[in-house]
């Protein structure tokens, strides 16, 4: 049967396709704007005739029917990180939380420690060959497609098709849909006067050459648009954004001095706008790859003078930093924050940047504390630490005493906070 015969009768409405879920089932759906639209709106309109069905996915972007606290009994959300969609039902316990590392959860579905039932994704048109690409989100959506019962695809030719492992062949397809409405744009953040000196300290310490992952945020972006005079930089991130694209049209990636995967970028899942969309389509110098292979520390780390740049929202005087919770109260989740921060520092050359402004809520309270708040999720640990930036500095702690790091902390948080910094570190008997 030729791929053409099996793509028409795989065809069908999504109302159709979205009957594929059945109670108790577990739906996978890719990171950000890999998330199918059409398809999840058919399953809201039906969930009231499904019982314990879980949704599981990284950062949704839209606030679909089903996150719904009356009808949980019927579709629940389970985050594997939480976005803006999922963030309210998350800290009022309606919306689930699975702790994880972003490069393990492939690891978690393969041994089935997280279910994997139904896959729903968005997906390139075929190709001649009877591949489509799932270059939005290959992640952790391409183990789940190996485990699922069904794989469910929305078509839409506005979905690039990326090289890469991230195609599913028409004989994998339980379903598909089609649609053609533009794909979800996500812009640059804003970037102020905090942000830039912030950038600038980064930037003075990436070296021509490097390999970058970045990581999504004002401060990560105000780093990028401070690189565009550098030289033969590579990429080997989790997201590409436009903050990368922008320095790729300013000339500044070349890839050619990568040690990993010379010549070509990974990345394992894109957020941005269509311009970058279409810079993705059968692009030779772009590989949209699972998150076990772009994340995995001990492979990330083969990329020689790998930086990471990743924000935080707090650091204790030890290195600590919750990145994912305002204390008890989830915000986001560990991401691949985490995946490379070690990865840089197994990097021959590697540099680890952990990011944030000094002080939150205008200049009320400080982000460099004693002590974490309590109950606030640990995501980069006092041992994996290394560069922590703000705009007053940079605190390099790794390989330092626990007195050493507190000193360097102080010096670089707000004016306003250090003397009573340093009088909690007394207490603390740090200084």
């Amino acid at each position: 049967m030729s791929v053409h015969t099996q793509y028409q009768q795989k065809r069908m409405s999504a109302a159709d396709a979205a009957g594929l879920v059945q109670s108790g089932d577990t739906v996978i759906v890719p990171t950000g704007v890999g998330e199918p639209p059409t398809l999840l709106e058919a399953l809201s309109a039906r969930r009231h005739s499904l019982e314990n069905v879980v949704v599981s996915q990284i950062l949704p972007l839209r606030k679909y029917g089903y996150f719904d606290p009356e009808t949980i009994a019927n579709v629940r959300h389970s985050a594997y990180f939480f976005g803006g969609a999922s963030r309210a039902g998350g800290q009022a316990g309606w919306v689930d939380f699975m702790p994880n590392y972003f490069s393990e959860i492939p690891q978690l579905i393969d041994r089935g420690l997280t279910p994997a039932d139904v896959v729903f994704s968005m997906a390139s048109p075929m190709d001649e060959h009877g591949y489509f690409a799932l270059s939005l989100g290959p992640d952790y959506t391409m183990a789940a497609v190996k485990k699922a019962r069904a794989v469910v695809l929305e078509v839409n030719p506005n979905v690039p098709f990326a090289y890469g492992d991230c195609h599913v062949h028409i004989s994998q397809v339980a379903a598909l849909t089609e649609s053609d409405a533009p794909i979800l744009e996500v812009g640059l953040p804003t970037i102020g006067p905090v942000q830039e000196a912030i950038g600038k300290y980064v930037a003075d310490l990436i070296d021509d050459g490097a390999t970058l992952q970045i990581g999504y945020g004002g401060i990560p972006d105000a780093v990028v648009m401070q690189l565009k005079h550098k030289h033969d930089l590579g990429i080997h991130t989790e997201m590409i954004g436009d903050g990368i694209l922008s320095l790729i049209e300013s000339g500044a990636v070349t890839n050619r001095r990568k040690t990993l995967k010379p010549g070509k970028m990974l990345a394992t899942f894109a957020l941005g706008s269509k311009k970058l969309y279409q810079y993705m389509h059968r692009n030779p110098t772009l590989e949209m790859h699972p998150v076990d292979i772009t994340n995995d520390p001990y492979y990330a780390a083969q990329n020689d003078n790998l930086v990471a740049i990743n924000a935080t929202m707090q650091v204790d005087f030890l290195g600590q930093c919750g990145s994912e919770s305002l204390g008890p109260l989830p915000y986001s989740g560990t991401g691949g924050q985490v995946d490379f921060v070690r990865a840089a520092n197994r990097s021959k050359g590697g540099k680890a940047f952990i990011v944030l402004p000094s002080t939150a809520k205008d200049d009320t309270i400080s982000r460099i504390v004693p002590t974490l708040t309590p109950g606030t999720h640990v995501t980069t640990s006092k041992n994996d630490i290394n560069y922590v930036v703000t705009e007053y500095g940079v605190a390099q702690l790794r390989g330092k005493t626990a007195k050493q790091r507190c000193e360097a902390l102080i010096g670089i948080a707000h004016p306003d906070f250090r003397g009573e910094l340093r009088e909690a570190a007394k207490r603390l008997n740090l200084l």
